[in-house]
């Protein structure tokens, strides 16, 4: 098995609760949109990027926050690729794939999505659509410093880091890298941690590859799962165990 398989198996949803979730997803929007809601910041540094010679789409990220892998990566198979954070709005992530899905592009998805919400101002999303076109919305009251670097088939996003070389860095390296999405976006994430990171510190970091059909006996579309949760040196284990999910 390549990585956690999240959605099928023994664990897999029953119908109910995908029910529910489909019910609460809307509840979730409006408190996240609520000006008096109170938010919980994720400042993280991501890569969401595209191989369309492999026909993968992908998410790397790391923050000094506990697991980020639960909120921020997003990806479906010839659709595109997520990474919503700061006060993030959970939300954007199923509802940008949707509207992937219908045809979107990045831009528009972001259009969209930031329109519909209350609070714009402290989101960032970054989004990389079916084609591989990148697209990203940095809010006005995300923390400093907070910004994006766009490249082909990719883009960089982070807030509350040390400044933008984290962002150049992690563009840099990943148009410099060779191999499989997940080794470039790897490098990717080193680089970043290398260039300053998150000023906070170090917690967590995730990786999502999506490929039709790649998951686990070709059940689902996910080829790279992978989490750490909680590690003084987060990106370096999970370097460690995508070398594992790679062999």
């Amino acid at each position: 098995m390549r990585g956690a398989n999240r959605g099928n198996g023994p664990g897999a949803a029953m119908p109910w609760i995908r029910s529910l979730i489909v019910l609460v997803l809307p509840l979730l929007a409006l408190r996240a949109g609520d000006d008096n809601a109170t938010v919980q910041p994720k400042h993280t540094f991501s890569i969401v990027a595209h191989d369309p010679q492999r026909k993968e789409w992908g998410v790397a990220t790391a923050s000094k926050v506990l697991a980020v892998g639960a909120g921020v990566p997003w990806g479906k198979a010839d659709v595109g690729a997520i990474a919503t954070q700061a006060s993030a709005n959970l939300t954007y992530g199923p509802r940008g794939l949707v509207m992937l899905a219908d045809g979107k592009t990045a831009q528009q998805t972001i259009d969209a999505l930031t329109a519909a919400d209350k609070r714009p101002d402290i989101r960032q999303v970054g989004v990389v659509d079916a084609k591989g076109k990148p697209a990203a919305f940095t809010g006005k009251k995300c923390g400093k410093w907070a910004g994006e670097k766009l490249g082909k088939h990719h883009v960089c996003l982070g807030n509350l880091l040390k400044g933008p070389e984290v962002v150049e860095a992690m563009s840099a390296a990943f148009e410099d890298a060779k191999g499989a999405l997940a080794t470039r976006l790897m490098a990717a994430l080193e680089a970043g941690e290398k260039a300053g990171g998150d000023k906070r510190g170090k917690q967590s970091a995730a990786i999502l590859v999506v490929r039709d059909q790649a998951g686990y006996l070709g059940f689902d579309d996910r080829i790279i799962d992978l989490r750490v949760d909680d590690h003084e040196r987060p990106i370096q284990e999970l370097g460690r165990i995508l070398k594992l999910a790679l062999q």
